[in-house]
């Protein structure tokens, strides 16, 4: 079962400064320059805890960092355990919406026990960096975005009445998202709501390094012969819940940028591919994809210079004999068709390989992935389809793992609204 509790968050105080020079995006996503950047506007951004960059050993730097902010008032610890309910108001597609779920604490369970699923592949190089930065500041910064499925649709209403008065926090990004925070301390309220959530599968939809990070914490713990009752926060991570059928979720693709490859060859790339697929030339490469997905063809967009090519798969039926032990949902996705056939097959780029970015790096951008290819930074790009929510529960559902950046759930959270403390009192 899924167990949700209240917390103690740490939060910024009106001595820090104003709360919009104080969040910033996730982590990754956040370039050099743009984060010193926020700097520049407010030292006092959570950026400087996020994403520590100073010192000889920066994750202990930015342990020392929280521990000054909290002492000197500009961060504060919550007085009463809370739920924190959280709304995004975007833009989208030409479209305004609203994504609306509560941040809580959730006890951390192992894959193995179907109550909190991932979805996709995860990264070493990223795990290695949250561990370093939870050992050093036993905190969570950000929360993992995940998605439960609420077919009676008792838990909204419940959040939706607790929110109707004016949000405690409320803050537009850069981007033009406004982000807003409702505290909740009413314990009997919590408790409603933990009952709901009990008997609901959680699907991770962004943060799979962080769970995954904090499960391995835990052992950390655990292996250095301190003690983990219970209780110990080690045991709960930070998550953001929002309801699966919740009609603004908005999932962009994450394209493929494919580089440093040896011996590189555009025809003997182009005659192996039309093994598998219809291959032609394309002017517009977005609306090429659309409608293809319209459709329900698996497709992608090639581009290694001059024209993009459309790929387009000709019999779906490949898929299940090169991967006979995957379901159907698992089989029929774009990326598990790129990575299969091209990634795999053709430029023998493995499973470690991709999980280290060696040959393969991601960007939601098209135009980054075409001006990396033209400045001869990579070799080829492709661009995709986003993959649906609906597939995200199916592959979880069949506990499968897609490959990794297969989504990029839209808008981001924002991180510094509320952080959560994992010392041991």
């Amino acid at each position: 079962m899924a167990v949700i509790k209240s917390f103690q968050a740490i939060r910024f105080t009106e001595k820090a400064g104003e709360l919009k020079n104080l969040v910033c995006p996730p982590y990754d996503i956040i370039s050099e320059d743009e984060r010193e950047e926020y700097l520049k506007i407010n030292e006092n951004n959570i950026i400087r805890l996020e994403l520590p960059r100073e010192g000889s050993d920066p994750y202990l730097k930015a342990g020392k960092t929280l521990k000054k902010w909290l002492s000197e008032k500009i961060l504060s610890t919550d007085e009463t355990p809370a739920i924190y309910i959280y709304e995004e108001e975007f833009t989208a597609d030409g479209i305004r919406r609203r994504v609306k779920g509560f941040t809580c604490r959730i006890r951390l369970e192992e894959f193995s026990a179907g109550v909190v699923l991932p979805h996709e592949e995860t990264l070493s190089k990223a795990k290695t960096d949250r561990f370093n930065l939870m050992c050093a500041a036993k905190s969570n910064f950000s929360a993992i975005q995940s998605l439960y499925f609420d077919k009676e649709n008792e838990v909204f209403p419940v959040i939706d009445g607790l929110s109707k008065g004016e949000p405690d926090n409320e803050v537009e990004d850069g981007a033009g998202v406004i982000h807003r925070l409702w505290i909740v301390t009413d314990p009997e309220k919590i408790s409603e709501i933990s009952r709901l959530m009990a008997d609901k599968k959680i699907y991770i939809a962004d943060g799979h390094h962080r769970y995954e990070t904090a499960l391995f914490y835990r052992k950390h713990l655990a292996g250095t012969g301190k003690p983990v009752g219970e209780n110990h926060p080690a045991n709960y991570v930070m998550m953001h819940l929002v309801n699966m059928e919740n009609d603004g979720l908005v999932v962009f693709p994450t394209h493929r940028i494919v580089r440093r490859l040896a011996n590189f060859n555009m025809e003997k790339l182009v005659k192996g591919l039309k093994r598998y697929f219809e291959v032609t030339d394309c002017e517009n490469a977005e609306q090429a994809l659309l409608d293809q997905a319209r459709d329900n063809r698996k497709a992608f967009v090639m581009y290694a210079g001059g024209k993009s090519k459309l790929l387009v798969l000709k019999d779906v039926k490949v898929m299940k004999e090169l991967l006979p032990g995957k379901s159907q949902t698992y089989r029929n996705l774009d990326v598990s068709v790129l990575h299969t056939l091209v990634l795999e097959r053709l430029f023998n780029i493995d499973k470690e390989n991709m999980a280290n970015q060696k040959n393969l790096v991601y960007t939601r951008d098209a135009k980054k992935a075409y001006s990396a290819v033209d400045k001869g930074e990579a070799n080829c790009a492709f661009l995709m389809n986003p993959t649906k929510v609906s597939e995200v529960a199916e592959v979880s559902g069949a506990n499968e793992k897609m490959p990794q950046k297969s989504t990029y759930f839209y808008p981001k959270l924002i991180t510094g609204l509320a952080m959560n403390p994992l010392f041991d009192k």
